[in-house]
């Protein structure tokens, strides 16, 4: 069984549908701080794998608005809850640019051997390898609209559509973390685990 380590349910919800059946475990693995997705995903699923002694996926998601090089980033929480989405639409307001992405990486660990892609996680002599998948969503940065959703969701849009104005179905036929849910299921099919 396939252990998807998070506190959030409609992440499990969402993950059932690439993955088919998928336990929720709610571990506070260490979320170490840095500019890399993928490598922050990695951490966890180390440290949530040593916990579950089972395959387990966790991820890391991230607005990376393009007018602050990316920023906010891995930094996405701590912004939206100290900042607020309302101020980071007032920041990007005036720029030029307003082009911005989701991006989550789905981090898959099993304790068994294979070619680990999470290179640039500093990986101690014995840690089990780590296998990332990420998706990614493009969109827009736009005054908030819609009731739905949460976190940026009001002032992503994408192809015409805040987050927050699409369904639960909607957001997640498009959804970054739905992208590299499917690059893991096709992986986990070709490999034959779980």
């Amino acid at each position: 069984m396939l252990t998807f380590v998070t506190t959030n349910p409609g992440k499990v919800h969402e993950a059932e549908q690439y993955l088919g059946s998928v336990e929720q475990l709610d571990f506070d693995y260490t979320e170490v701080q840095g500019e890399d997705l993928g490598a922050i995903a990695a951490h966890g699923a180390r440290e949530a794998y040593r916990e579950a002694g089972g395959p387990v996926i966790v991820d890391d998601s991230g607005l990376f608005v393009d007018a602050f090089d990316g920023f906010p980033g891995p930094y996405s929480s701590y912004v939206e809850s100290h900042v607020g989405i309302d101020r980071v639409w007032r920041l990007t307001e005036p720029e030029d640019d307003h082009g911005a992405k989701f991006r989550t990486v789905v981090a898959y660990c099993d304790g068994e051997g294979f070619e680990a892609s999470d290179s640039t996680d500093s990986v101690r002599d014995g840690d089990p390898p780590v296998k990332v998948f990420e998706g990614v969503v493009p969109g827009t940065i736009v005054a908030p609209r819609g009731d739905g959703g949460f976190g940026y969701d009001p002032i992503f849009e994408h192809d015409g559509t805040t987050f927050a104005e699409m369904s639960t179905e909607e957001k997640n036929a498009v959804s970054h973390r739905g992208r590299a849910l499917a690059k893991l299921g096709d992986w986990l099919d070709e490999t034959g685990r779980v």
